[in-house]
């Protein structure tokens, strides 16, 4: 929670005065942080219940001072702040801490008092549980929803970290995790009981309330690699003190059983140990939601350097979880063009630095080190995954060796190749499972990209020419070696015969040919140079937004602009099979690709080519980022400028693309 106008919060706590990022969201939330004496009208702010907050406290004692007890919120990071990971959001509060019963605390009085009852409140909620769960996202995030969690069945028992401020504020002590473990095995005899660590545990920064003297036949430690939220779907009872584990088990859909005295007790949705009298309200799962992380905390914006809505936290925090776990053991990236090493590095080097190899030694290295082994996806190979650009790339050419803002890996296939089956592919037949907080935000995603005019490289271009009245078709040109051509096409595979068939299926419309910004810029092959026999109309360098906007439909064998075009609401026939084809969102006049059974709208097309598809990295802060990030980059054009060099490297590619040592 916030308060205005900005106020003096008096500090004695290091790190609120040295911690870049707690320090920069304290100060967004109205304070002044200040050291000295605290005057009238002044706050004293501590850091929660911990070793230094006595120092605080006594301060606004003595001054009657107001005082601010300031926490991590309950999502906070990829790993673990002990290890430097800053946190996303934190909980301000004005009344006590959340954890401690003995106040109430802001959040306890929102629990109790606030009605909660706004319809798109709690649709918010809904969808945000959902996500987490779908996407398992946690307070803590380093583990892996691939690996599997043990045959469902056991009873989830959380451990917590020894002296934990929360256990301390409810009176809990060791034997209250004797005792948990006790009614654990009294209460499902003969049952398997998985005890769950604490991520600092795991790390080694703390020791917990169980060890190893703990295993037996019966009861045995979970991998800390599993997610919690697989954790919790194969648990059929789920027990702890007051972790946040217990929160997100009601989010599961559990009723946990609880010893000490959380925030998430006493509104009905627990088996409440220890009840704290004073809560007697019954809450939905939705509601608890709402209040604790939705009004409560106060989240932070890392590329605007801004307070935000929790739904831009949680998905910065998504994809910088994604990023990790895609990354954790590490790259070996197959030979790779020297001018593609930097960026890949970039998106994909963070937790364990990219290797990068040659031939048959990239494999080798590859298992040698138990590491994952990506080729560009030009190059490809059933031992690899795959890399290529994505949809929104750069503002300029890849040809130019502009480094990207988006790759997509692919362990599947790779979207242009129709032959067969890819990430994307299956992503879009599974769009029938989309929730509608999903399809909202994709909805919005085409108005902004729409509204802003983007596409995938984004350049500068000469104003459009008075084009002839009629009925218009775009027909964009492709490179002619371009693999989605190989790979996406059969009778239409050449800029020619695309025009010969376009104006032979349309002779009274008006035929625009718009050329290939690469093959314009003498980078690429698939010049036509009869092309003004049959067209009305040869765009040079003109935007190709433009020209999609000044048209009724686009012709085209597999161009991007035909997936642009559908964004703008233009009909759209495929004589080749891209990505984008076959969904029923298109006149496609190729042979049918059996695979794609589902029938989608635009929005699931949207959410599974441009949110859930492709990894996007923010070029000013470094960091992996949500695809609405990019959006803002390339519109505002807060975008690093290359130099000459990056267009004198493009032009020898072209003149020794031959000499693979200047490249590999």
């Amino acid at each position: 929670m916030t308060q205005n106008p900005r106020q003096n919060l008096y500090v004695y706590n290091g790190g609120l005065l040295t911690k870049g990022r707690v320090r920069r969201i304290v100060e967004l939330a109205g304070f002044n942080i200040k050291i000295g004496t605290p005057g009238d009208g002044d706050l004293v702010g501590v850091w929660g219940h911990s070793p230094t907050s006595p120092r605080g406290e006594a301060v606004a004692e003595i001054k009657n001072s107001p005082l601010v007890r300031i926490e991590d919120s309950f999502l906070r990071s990829v790993g673990l702040g002990r290890d430097g990971d800053p946190p996303i959001g934190l909980n301000i509060d004005y009344s006590g801490a959340h954890y401690d019963p003995k106040t109430r605390s802001d959040l306890e009085i929102i629990l109790s008092e606030d009605p909660l009852d706004n319809t798109a409140l709690l649709d918010r909620a809904r969808a945000g549980i959902a996500a987490l769960k779908s996407d398992h996202i946690s307070k803590y995030n380093r583990f892996d929803p691939a690996i599997a969690a043990p045959e469902p069945g056991y009873v989830l028992v959380i451990d917590q970290t020894r002296k934990d401020a929360s256990i301390k504020a409810c009176g809990a002590d060791s034997n209250t995790f004797r005792e948990m473990l006790f009614y654990a095995q009294t209460e499902f005899p003969g049952k398997p009981i998985i005890l769950k660590s604490h991520p600092e545990m795991v790390a080694g920064h703390r020791s917990g309330y169980f060890s190893q003297k703990d295993i037996s036949k019966q009861i045995s430690f979970a991998d800390h690699n599993v997610s919690p939220w697989e954790l919790l779907d194969g648990a059929i009872a789920v027990y702890t003190v007051s972790s946040q584990l217990g929160f997100e088990a009601i989010l599961a859909g559990h009723k946990p059983v609880v010893f000490g005295q959380p925030f998430y007790i006493g509104w009905g949705l627990t088996d409440d140990r220890t009840p704290l009298q004073r809560r007697q309200r019954n809450l939905t799962r939705a509601q608890l939601f709402a209040a604790a992380m939705i009004l409560y905390p106060t989240w932070y914006d890392p590329f605007h350097d801004r307070l935000c809505s929790y739904e831009e936290a949680a998905a910065t925090l998504t994809v910088a979880a994604n990023a990790w776990r895609d990354d954790y053991a590490g790259w070996v990236a197959a030979d790779m063009r020297m001018w593609k090493r930097k960026p890949l590095q970039q998106f994909f080097g963070a937790p364990n630095p990219v290797s990068f190899a040659r031939g048959q030694k990239a494999k080798a290295r590859a298992d040698a080190k138990e590491r994952r082994l990506m080729r560009w996806a030009s190059a490809p190979a059933d031992d690899a995954i795959l890399v290529e650009d994505g949809f929104l790339r750069s503002r300029g050419l890849g040809a130019d060796l502009i480094p990207p803002l988006s790759l997509v890996l692919d362990d599947t296939g790779i979207y242009y190749d129709a032959t067969r089956a890819s990430l994307l592919e299956n992503l879009i037949n599974a769009s029938d499972k989309l929730n509608e907080n999903a399809r909202l935000r994709a909805t919005a995603l085409i108005d902004r990209i729409t509204d802003a005019r983007l596409s995938k490289y984004n350049l500068k271009a000469e104003p459009l020419p008075s084009l002839p009245k009629g009925r218009r078709i775009l027909v964009p040109g492709q490179v002619a070696d371009d693999a989605s051509i190989k790979l996406g096409t059969s009778d239409v595979a050449d800029n020619l015969t695309l025009l010969e068939i376009t104006r032979k299926a349309n002779p009274a419309a008006v035929i625009i040919y718009k050329p290939h910004l690469d093959v314009e810029s003498g980078l690429r092959p698939g010049n036509v140079p009869n092309a003004a026999e049959l067209a009305d109309v040869v765009l040079s360098k003109a935007d190709p937004i433009d020209a999609i906007e000044a048209v009724d439909e686009v012709w085209t064998m597999t161009s991007l602009l035909g997936f642009e075009a559908l964004l703008r609401g233009k009909k759209v026939t495929c004589l080749g099979t891209p990505f984008y084809a076959g969904w029923g969102l298109t006149d496609d006049r190729a042979m049918p690709v059996d695979r794609r059974q589902a029938r989608v709208d635009l929005p699931a097309l949207v959410h599974a080519a441009l949110i859930a598809y492709p990894r996007y990295r923010d070029p000013v802060t470094g960091l992996p980022c949500p695809v609405e990030v990019i959006v803002d980059r390339i519109e505002n054009n807060d975008l690093p400028r290359p130099g000459m060099f990056n267009r004198s490297l493009a032009k020898l590619q072209g003149l020794f693309a031959s000499y693979a040592f200047l490249w590999r």
